[in-house]
């Protein structure tokens, strides 16, 4: 008789009734009937019910009494049907059964710290200090079948399309790209460090600068910042970099990979191409340059509006060159005082001083400080605002970056509670337009909003030293849900234009040299525009799967403090190790003021 060696549960069907097959897995659960032991076979593909009877094999139907979830066995055994009404329509082998000829008992499993099983009520500590128990789990693999779906789709689109896949380096050169680098000590040469890269983007420029004019890469990127649902020390993004093209040309090459990527790994058709909307526009109406559309609620701004009123907190932060906006939420003038306190308190985590609000009744606005508006500015709120009876209105009024802050929170905040976002929706954005520079109150200098190698456009380039503030950048980010899953730009390929740059960031030409010298060179020898964008796998997937954090869909990530507890990293370095590095530690620590002190 043909024996099924090479099968898999799931490949077993009604078709396969009378079939000898050999199996592998780990028990899923046992139920023991004393005459009859069932057991729920489990590998990578599915499950599958397999029996273990005295009367087909007294040993294995012995042994079967020994075994316990999580233990790894082998099966030799007969596929047969299931007797009527024993069926199991949850599972795709549901029909049919394997009973058992032999049993080997390959490994042995501890007491579980929690079930495999698809909803775990666990700690996520423990979920990640037992990660190979937690891959398990169906939704765990799923998780991680998308994300290598994801890559294989996203490589065979761009080779389509002629992009050649280049790995880049792990140990650069420091450069400036927003956050903290991790450093690496080099033993060859003392007292020097290399840096992990933020990004590849000094070399896919230089890439670019090599004729290659097609470039991609699955590359890790590593970040010392501080962490949240959707930060990691260490994450992924899908570089892409190319010569001779526009803006245009990259945010279709991106919609329509991602429209592949969306039908074969979901079964969904998403809608291209993306709808595109101005920075401005984006915080004027969202008070976010990455705004979830799923649902309406936008701010409108009243400062004009409100200039001459009376009412004294409106008229200090208009004098202070602040901006009063506010939020209409429909039909809810009913807002008892203790949710209008807790919306107040909401809003303060973000630093506004207070919130403002107008009950609309009829064609009235009520509130406490109605008295402080004549009746013309209070329907010219009614007006701007487009209320309607029932509605309440909230403002903030404060300074430009804490209102667009407090306010887009908010709007999101209201949403969730409401139920105003539909879940099932995809909406994409391209955000366009964006200022070139933006101001560094603290440290008083003009910082790039992306990164300094992105371009000024044309019609403003003249504006670089005259007038910065006003100057837009070539660059566009890709919003997906009110989740920023990439950003590129057209970069600079002239060196006259990138010292430009370089010169109102305060970036000294010594100093320009000694951290870029190699790309201004490279500019010199003929490098063809070009431009890229990167989109952030983690937070991407995430994204599609409607996850709360990137975590789930990482095989082995840190926790928010940065460590694997899985390894126990970052560990303790021994003295003999630290020497060869020629490393001395002599440092207070922040967190318990010891100091630490090893000699090498």
């Amino acid at each position: 008789m043909d024996i099924y060696r090479n099968c898999n549960c799931e490949d077993l069907r009604i078709t396969n009734v009378g079939r000898e097959v050999i199996l592998s897995g780990w028990v899923q659960r046992r139920r023991d009937h004393g005459g009859l032991v069932f057991v729920d076979l489990r590998d990578n593909s599915g499950i599958v019910q397999i029996v273990f009877s005295s009367e087909v094999d007294i040993h294995a139907h012995l042994l079967a009494h020994k075994i316990r979830t999580e233990f790894v066995i082998k099966i030799k055994g007969m596929v047969s049907a299931r007797p009527e009404g024993t069926k199991n329509l949850n599972l795709s082998t549901g029909d049919i059964e394997v009973y058992a000829e032999e049993l080997v008992l390959l490994n042995e499993s501890k007491v579980l710290p929690f079930l495999i099983e698809e909803e775990v009520d666990v700690s996520e500590d423990i979920r990640l200090k037992y990660r190979y128990l937690d891959i398990r789990r169906p939704n765990m693999k799923k998780n991680l079948f998308i994300r290598h779906k994801t890559t294989q789709i996203t490589r065979n689109f761009l080779d389509k399309l002629n992009f050649m896949e280049i790995e880049t380096p792990m140990l650069i050169k420091s450069t400036p790209e927003g956050a903290r680098d991790f450093l690496v000590p080099s033993r060859l040469n003392p007292g020097k460090f290399y840096a992990l890269p933020q990004s590849p983007q000094l070399f896919k420029q230089i890439l670019m600068a090599s004729g290659i004019e097609r470039y991609f890469q699955i590359a890790k990127c590593f970040r010392d910042e501080d962490l949240r649902a959707d930060r990691q020390p260490e994450f992924t993004q899908v570089d892409i970099e190319m010569s001779f093209i526009n803006m245009d040309d990259i945010l279709t090459i991106i919609e329509n990979l991602l429209k592949e990527v969306f039908k074969i790994t979901l079964e969904r058709t998403i809608k291209t191409p993306f709808l595109r909307m101005s920075y401005q526009e984006a915080v004027d109406n969202y008070g976010t340059d990455k705004p979830d559309i799923r649902f309406d609620l936008k701010l409108y701004e009243i400062t004009e509006i409100v200039k001459d009123s009376e009412f004294q907190v409106f008229k200090r932060v208009i004098k202070d060159n602040g901006i009063i906006k506010g939020i209409k939420v429909p039909q809810k003038a009913d807002y008892s005082r203790k949710e209008i306190e807790d919306l107040t308190s909401f809003v303060s985590i973000y630093g506004a001083k207070g919130l403002s609000f107008f009950k609309v009744v009829g064609n009235e606005l009520e509130s406490p400080i109605t008295k402080f508006f004549d009746k013309e500015l209070l329907q010219n709120i009614y007006r701007i605002t487009k209320a309607n009876d029932g509605d309440i209105l909230f403002f903030v009024a404060d300074q430009p970056k804490v209102v667009n802050l407090s306010l887009s929170n908010l709007r999101l905040h209201i949403a969730k509670e409401l139920n105003l976002i539909d879940n099932s929706l995809y909406k994409f954005l391209w955000v366009v337009d964006f200022p070139f520079l933006e101001y560094n109150e603290d440290e008083k200098r003009w910082e790039c909003m992306h990164h300094p190698f992105t371009s000024p456009t044309e019609e403003s380039m003249h504006l670089l030293e005259a007038n910065p503030q006003k100057v837009k950048a070539k660059a566009y980010d890709l919003v997906l849900n009110g989740v920023e899953i990439g950003g590129g730009s057209i970069r600079i390929h002239k060196r006259e234009l990138q010292e430009r740059v370089f010169n109102i960031l305060n970036i000294s030409s010594v100093e320009a040299k000694k951290k870029f010298g190699f790309l201004l060179e490279a500019f010199d020898y003929g490098t063809p525009p070009h431009g890229g964008i990167a989109l952030g796998l983690d937070r991407l997937l995430a994204t599609m799967l409607n996850a709360i954090s990137i975590r789930d869909f990482i095989a082995f990530p840190k926790t928010q403090s940065g460590t694997c507890l899985l390894t126990n990293a970052p560990f303790d370095v021994n003295k003999n190790q630290l020497k060869e590095l020629y490393i001395k530690t002599d440092v207070i620590t922040p967190l318990n003021k010891e100091k630490l002190i090893v000699k090498s």
